[in-house]
């Protein structure tokens, strides 16, 4: 008993210091997982990051306990359920997340597990006897002889994601030699700096972020202009569009100041501008043939003297 209260004040004491050091913590499924991965995945985290694993029983204690004094780790209690541990680190997050989950093994369809994808048996020669084909059959796997040995037809859908793997299904992808799953821990929910959320979080780009931060903007702009409601992404929209209003009543009135000069005047003078733009035209024209002649007396003169036939 008293090795059992002495291993429990040192894992609190750990996990009260891991969680004053770190601003980062991965919730990992560990589901499957084998020590050796473990071991692998403590390795690559070195300098990086911290694994701790401990009873969920143990780890909502602790927590209680802290909460007094870090009323932000709470958000974590909904989540230590089922087969989980933590990983803490300062690092970036999408890094660490990225080498967390990148330590993955093949595995063998086991009868009973949850499959977490759909999983095929592709067309093909099996290289079984003819004797087997009545296994095949009642599977609803399509196959025929060929060169005394079984072959599959088409690809068959044999187990659904989510799905459960029967006890035939797993006989016939271990025959076949397809172990369709791979297993290595999964991040189920990230805690930082006091905020929850889920991993997918951790793939939105900057560009994204950009996008829905000035279509906030714009949204934001929109309706304060239609309310008449000033607000700093309105102010610009609402400046262009009393000044327009400005001009209106310059162009309606005989009131004039200096931004509504021009406008007026071309009103008043259509005539004087209309024959300024065929002007300019006709100057740019006039400048470029006259570039062109010289061009060809340059030709001219390189070919003088050095005819076709010469």
């Amino acid at each position: 008993m008293g090795g059992t209260r002495e291993k429990k004040v040192q894992y609190f004491a750990k996990l009260r210091e891991l969680l004053e050091s770190h601003k980062s913590i991965f919730v990992v499924g560990v589901d499957n997982v084998s020590s050796q991965q473990m071991h692998e995945v403590r390795k690559s985290l070195r300098g990086q990051a911290t694994v701790l694993m401990g009873k969920n029983t143990m780890v909502r204690r602790a927590l209680r306990e802290f909460v007094a004094d870090m009323p932000e780790f709470e958000k974590l209690m909904p989540f230590i359920r089922g087969n989980v541990g933590f990983v803490f680190t300062n690092g970036d997050l999408s890094t660490i997340r990225d080498a967390i989950t990148s330590n993955v093994v093949a595995a063998p369809a086991r009868a009973g597990a949850v499959a977490p994808k759909d999983v095929w048996v592709p067309a093909g020669n099996t290289g079984m006897e003819p004797g087997k084909t009545s296994f095949f059959q009642a599977l609803g796997v399509p196959t025929k002889i060929a060169r005394g040995t079984i072959e599959i037809v088409s690809d068959v859908k044999v187990v659904e994601k989510d799905g459960k793997v029967g006890p035939s299904e797993a006989t016939l992808l271990n025959m076949l030699n397809i172990s369709p799953f791979t297993y290595g821990l999964t991040v189920e929910q990230v805690y930082d700096q006091g905020q929850v959320f889920p991993p997918s979080i951790l793939d939105i780009t900057d560009d994204e972020l950009v996008g829905h931060f000035v279509s906030a903007i714009n949204t934001i702009a929109s309706i304060s202009l239609a309310l008449g409601y000033p607000t700093l992404p309105s102010v610009g929209h609402s400046i262009i569009n009393h000044y327009k209003d400005l001009l209106a009543v310059s162009i309606a009135t005989d009131y004039t100041f200096e931004g509504s000069e021009a406008i007026k005047d071309r009103i008043a003078n259509p005539e004087a501008y209309a024959a300024a733009a065929p002007a300019a035209a006709a100057a740019d024209s006039g400048a470029a043939a006259e570039e062109a002649p010289e061009e060809e007396e340059e030709e001219s003169d390189d070919d003088m003297g050095m005819g076709l036939f010469d």
